[in-house]
């Protein structure tokens, strides 16, 4: 059965929205096709919908890590926890990312059961879905913002050390201007990323090192 392209007329005339076709998004990620294919690449999706072109990437990323670690369970857990680290998006209709998320949760939850089997746990489970609570958020592309006209903030997840993730909070809006290579007053104190050819800038919150199935403790413990 063909993926719908519309959910309405209403919501195209209200809101232009249209889902990308499954063949489109495959022969666009096709021109990325490497860095689909690495497992730490992140990519952001500005206008995600309900996730056609994210669940390509992280089908294709998931892939990979089953190819790497498919025969060791507790490597393929954690570097299929890192490939949804790296997948991010922004949507302006809550509805679709609230199914964005399941969406993607639901496709490395059936990768993960289906390699690891019964060293499958929920814990880790908890923590991808936190992760996506963090990665996948509602809000305008635009203006960089949420309804309520708060700054939209993204986590920044890095594999530091062993089972260790760093995160660190970034607004977007901060993270875009990093990219205008000149560097003003009010961008003293960020750091020049040879790699990305941008200005990184100060994060808003750091938080310790953590055991990637317990992200999601972090913040109820302050």
């Amino acid at each position: 059965m063909a993926e719908r392209q519309v959910k309405s007329k209403q919501r195209v005339a209200d809101h232009g929205e249209v889902f990308t076709a499954e063949r489109e998004v495959k022969a666009m990620c096709d021109l990325v096709k490497q860095e689909t294919e690495r497992i730490e690449s992140r990519f952001l999706e500005p206008a995600c919908g309900n996730g056609n072109f994210l669940a390509e990437v992280l089908s294709r990323k998931l892939a990979v890590v089953k190819k790497r670690y498919g025969k060791s369970p507790a490597d393929y857990e954690k570097y299929s926890v890192l490939a949804v680290t790296s997948i991010y998006g922004v949507e302006l209709l809550p509805d679709n990312a609230v199914e964005c998320r399941e969406r993607l949760f639901a496709l490395w939850d059936k990768a993960y059961t289906a390699n690891n089997k019964k060293q499958a746990n929920d814990r880790c489970r908890e923590a991808v879905r936190y992760i996506l609570e963090k990665n996948i958020l509602c809000g305008d592309a635009l203006t960089l913002k949420h309804a309520d006209g708060t700054p939209i903030i993204f986590a920044e997840w890095s594999l530091v050390t062993g089972s260790l993730l760093k995160r660190r909070d970034f607004a977007l809006d901060e993270l875009l201007t990093g990219h205008e290579r000149q560097m003003t007053l009010d961008m003293q104190g960020w750091e020049y990323d040879e790699e990305t050819d941008a200005f990184i800038p100060a994060p808003i919150r750091e938080y310790p090192l953590t055991d990637y199935r317990k992200v999601q403790e972090v913040d109820s413990r302050g």
